[in-house]
């Protein structure tokens, strides 16, 4: 694992002794994923297992889906107080998560959830909430299949991830199992148009927020106007994976569980310079991995023996649903 800062600002790690018969191997890499997410809270995973194809295949029907005129698009625009669906620019500002004025973000969404809702009563009283339908566009045909596959594969691997952050918080491999065997994960599609018009001061692709969950799976794009990191000195730093390679970084439930051993880190998108502005658009698929709506987030016994716990504990979906009416304030829509 690569840990120079000034070199790269997230290390590479590579997931495949987790996937071995090496206990040995299993707590080494652990111990890799525990110095990242103390030094930065983001790592660049290879050895994820994740096909080729199917990553490809996820961006070949959302860069088609985004390439529709507005109107296809709006028709799976979500009724008020729901996110699953279509949102347009101005709609949202991710900064304002966390309570700042700016205006609103220059990028798309297609969001989708949990498809494969069992029928009993935990999912049915979630159903006009956390696990309410998905909306699926008209085309292209191989949209919802499409995504549909890479929201298991990305499911997971999140799991497989939680088993191992388990293992560097030196619990029981098994020990998250209970608090995300219902979980209410999203799937995102973020487009960044090009930008033929320079942006409003204080404007971004995405403004500085951190995430709301446990952790998010990043498959980005080479394109203009990358995803930037603010690194432990306070200096904006451009996340440049390797091909092939998925961005993970912790959300803010996860610097709660760890009492701040390991860090929720502010993250941004920024413009792509003027000069190729104007040809800079940008596709990324986000996995949002949300732990159960009811999963109590309180200190672990690994984190609060030597000091105090530092949060009130509180439930996934209160947490989320906080932010994300935050996020999506009126006064984005309206600057």
């Amino acid at each position: 694992m690569n840990m120079d800062i000034n070199t790269r600002a997230v290390p590479i790690v590579d997931l495949t002794p987790f996937s071995l018969p090496d206990a040995a191997a299993h707590w080494k890499l652990a111990r890799e994923v525990d110095r990242a997410c103390r030094e930065i809270g983001f790592l660049v995973i290879a050895g994820h297992g994740i096909p080729h194809a199917s990553i490809e295949r996820a961006f070949a029907v959302g860069n088609a889906f985004f390439g529709q005129p507005p109107h296809e698009k709006a028709r799976i625009v979500p009724p008020d107080g729901r996110v699953r669906g279509y949102t347009a620019i101005g709609r949202q500002g991710l900064a304002y998560s966390l309570g700042e004025e700016t205006p609103p973000d220059l990028f798309e969404r297609f969001r989708m959830g949990r498809f494969d809702v069992p029928d009993d009563e935990y999912h049915r009283a979630r159903r006009d909430g956390f696990f309410a339908e998905n909306l699926w566009p008209r085309q292209p045909a191989e949209f919802r299949p499409a995504l549909s596959s890479y929201y298991s594969e990305m499911e997971a691997l999140a799991g497989r991830l939680m088993r191992l952050f388990a293992l560097a918080l030196d619990l029981p491999r098994d020990f998250f199992a209970d608090k995300i065997d219902r979980h209410v994960s999203s799937l995102c599609l973020n487009f960044y148009p090009s930008q033929p018009e320079a942006p409003l001061p204080g404007q971004l692709r995405a403004g500085a927020h951190t995430d709301y969950g446990s952790l998010t799976i990043v498959a980005p794009t080479q394109a203009p106007g990358a995803l930037q990191v603010l690194d432990r000195g306070g200096q904006w730093r451009d996340v440049d994976p390797p091909p092939g390679t998925f961005v993970v970084n912790l959300g803010d439930l996860m610097a709660q569980w760890t009492n701040d051993r390991w860090v929720s880190t502010l993250h941004r998108v920024a413009n792509p310079p003027r000069d190729v502005a104007g040809d800079s658009e940008r596709l990324s698929l986000v996995f949002f991995h949300q732990p159960n709506d009811d999963a109590l987030i309180e200190c672990l016994p690994s984190c609060c023996a030597d000091r105090a716990a530092k949060y009130a504990p509180v439930t996934s979906g209160e947490h989320f649903t906080g932010k994300i009416r935050k996020a999506f304030d009126m006064k984005a829509a309206n600057p």
